[in-house]
């Protein structure tokens, strides 16, 4: 597990509904953090194809330099792409200014590959200071976080544990928190998640629920 793991905190029912990751609709968000990983990313693509689900991953700067054909990859089949950040240091440990920066490079460098707008931005940790909010916005991004989670970083997580505890949380209208990486989580841990995900999947199929990215989940037009 990542040095800074105790910094994350359990959802928080009194955080805004929209910054909670929570829409009006019967739509689940599916979405992945820390990414991309070559040794790992693939393997969810080919899940998620398997399944015929788009999904949302909030990607992180640094390694989106260092494998940008992935990320081309990735696009390409159809999942939406968003700002994790440029590495995954806590907001609260930055200057403001070099946020934003940071924001804004990662950014740029993910719509200079895929040539698609990128709209959000979830902070490590879902540490959401206000000053990281106010760079966010700065940077032209949009903060969302999530109502549900499987703890999947966790060096105790199984796929069962995992996939119990995002039913327990999920409503319609939430937004499920996962990670297709084990950068920041106990190795191996995204073995895990990858299992859950298709237990996961194969529920919601079952009871024809709506899953998809976040862009699917408001109408992205409004401001």
């Amino acid at each position: 597990m990542g040095p800074d793991a105790h910094l994350r905190p359990p959802p928080a029912p009194h955080r805004p509904p929209r910054l909670s990751g929570i829409s009006g609709s019967d739509h689940i968000a599916l979405t992945y953090d820390d990414g991309p990983d070559p040794a790992s990313t693939p393997s969810f693509l080919e899940m998620l194809e398997r399944q015929g689900v788009s999904a949302t991953f909030f990607l992180l700067g640094e390694f989106v330099s260092q494998n940008r054909s992935l990320v081309a990859e990735m696009s390409a089949a159809g999942h939406e792409l968003a700002v994790h950040g440029w590495d995954h240091q806590c907001l609260a440990w930055k200057p403001p200014g070099r946020l934003t920066d940071e924001l804004r490079r990662t950014r740029h460098l993910v719509e200079d590959l895929t040539g698609i707008a990128v709209l959000w931005f979830r902070p490590p940790y879902g540490v959401a200071t206000g000053r990281g909010l106010l760079a966010a916005r700065r940077a032209g991004l949009r903060p969302v976080l999530w109502s549900a989670w499987g703890r999947d970083w966790s060096r105790r997580a199984t796929p069962d544990s995992i996939a119990t505890k995002v039913l327990a949380a999920v409503r319609p209208g939430g937004t499920v928190l996962l990670h297709d990486t084990d950068r920041t989580a106990a190795p191996g841990s995204w073995r895990g998640t990858l299992a859950a995900s298709d237990v996961l999947l194969d529920r919601w199929h079952a009871q024809e629920v709506s899953v998809g990215p976040l862009r699917e989940h408001w109408d992205t037009t409004a401001p």
